[in-house]
């Protein structure tokens, strides 16, 4: 690590001490790949990247060396990123000003299982917090569409997926307590439980890195992956709330055009050519959901059981679908997230707000939510469509943006204690987009 510029060449030195040679690196490949995530499924995004680079990247390894880690940049004014996987897509884990990218990918393992909760370092995927839960005869509320993911990123820049339908976000009774770094010169972990940790969950580490969290559990069900499909998606849409709200509540419950079936690798629950329907269904529940697709013109394809399957269903959920229409035609499309009764009562017209428009729906627990994919004309475009979608009875809610509008006075005020200097994520708490359109 030579020719470095201080302060960095200071912290690179007081970080190897801490974490050793091997977690800390000044490299340029090492700092472009902490330095970039999932934006490219952002057209909007991706014509403002690159955001930043990192000037430095530290792995620390146990919840004692995050707080470490933290104290020493604030020390030489430094500052910090949080990431984990690197698997969000607007930009949240992009050092925007450069400085210290903390890499919690390596944070990994998994503390405690006990009646009802769950404690885990941040970086430990939610693959293994699933198993180990499941292994206990319990499962998580709750995981992301991207279920590699970590805990700590799930927290810190998700908001909900699988489990939803019954449990909302991982705002509302998922996070038991935290235990978070504050940005001061001798950070030490902080506990919170209860209230008290809600402010740092969806807040992009603004307000406080997460290192370890605990997090609630349930009773084991069994689960079966349900695959239906239809003759048209407004078949198919047309049970969806239905489905949803059948007991035991299902996991999930997603829905497609025929251009996701044709767009994914062959899978005989999913034949091309039909809009497709697929659910993560308690066994109790699958007659019901059954005679609803049956009843509405549709045919059940399969019926599996395993997590494995529960895994696959998961990942063609929510933004997964949007990637997959990706990949058929890069560069080709854009996505917003939707909700509303009017996804299902009024889909032509939501169809015909963007040209090629397409929906992806999820049922939820109050009202079907969806990601509403266009082909990708300008910015000023998709902010267009946004007055058209709320008139017909759409909410709209603008992914693009890479700072926190979630809480934003609560975070603030929190922040205004636990970050002083403004050095946690910086300008994602007070940012603002290029164009600045969010309504």
């Amino acid at each position: 690590m030579t020719d470095l510029t201080e302060p960095i060449a200071s912290l690179a030195t007081e970080l190897s001490a801490i974490l050793g040679e091997r977690g800390v690196t000044t490299e340029l490949r090492a700092r472009e790949k902490a330095s970039a995530d999932g934006s490219y499924l952002s057209p909007i995004i991706t014509e403002q990247l690159p955001l930043g680079l990192a000037d430095i990247v530290a792995f620390p390894t146990t919840a004692e060396q995050v707080a470490q880690a933290v104290a020493a940049a604030v020390r030489h004014g430094v500052g910090i990123t949080p990431r984990g996987k690197g698997t969000g897509n607007y930009g949240q884990a992009i050092p925007i000003e450069n400085g210290l990218v903390l890499d919690l990918s390596k944070l990994r393992g998994v503390i405690e299982v006990g009646n009802g909760f769950l404690t885990a370092l941040a970086g430990t995927p939610i693959v293994t917090i699933e198993q180990a839960a499941r292994e206990s005869g319990q499962q998580i509320l709750m995981y992301p569409s991207t279920a590699q993911s970590s805990i700590g990123g799930f927290l810190s820049g998700g908001s909900g997926g699988t489990g939803s339908i019954a449990h909302g976000s991982n705002h509302e009774g998922f996070v038991l307590a935290l235990d978070v770094v504050h940005a001061t010169p001798d950070a030490q972990l902080v506990h919170v439980d209860g209230d008290d940790a809600q402010p740092y969950v969806h807040t992009y580490g603004t307000a406080g890195i997460i290192a370890q969290a605990t997090i609630a559990l349930e009773p084991l069900q069994d689960w079966r992956g349900l695959f239906a499909s239809f003759d048209t998606f407004s078949e198919a849409i047309s049970v969806i709330r239905e489905i949803g709200q059948l007991e035991p509540t299902p996991r999930l419950v997603s829905a497609d055009l025929p251009v996701l079936a044709n767009a994914l690798p062959a899978d005989p629950g999913i034949p091309k050519d039909r809009a497709s329907l697929r659910a993560i269904i308690d066994i109790a529940a699958v007659p019901a959901a059954t005679a609803l697709i049956e009843a509405a013109g549709g045919r059940v394809e399969e019926v599996r059981e395993g997590p494995q399957t529960a895994m696959k269903l998961s990942m063609i959920s929510y933004n997964h679908p949007i990637e997959w229409l990706q990949k058929s035609d890069p560069g080709k499309y854009f996505h917003i997230e939707v909700a509303g009764d009017a996804l299902v009562d009024r889909i032509d017209e939501v169809h015909a707000v963007y040209p090629g428009g397409m929906l992806h729906i999820e049922a939820q627990k109050n009202r079907p939510i969806g990601m509403l994919a266009g082909i990708y004309e300008s910015a000023e475009k998709v902010y267009e469509g946004f007055d058209k979608l709320a008139a017909i009875g759409v909410g709209v809610h603008n992914p693009h943006v890479w700072f926190v509008d979630h809480e934003v006075e609560r975070t603030l005020a929190l922040a205004e204690s636990t970050d002083p200097r403004g050095l946690l994520n910086p300008g994602k708490l007070q940012g603002k987009n290029v164009v600045e359109a969010t309504s």
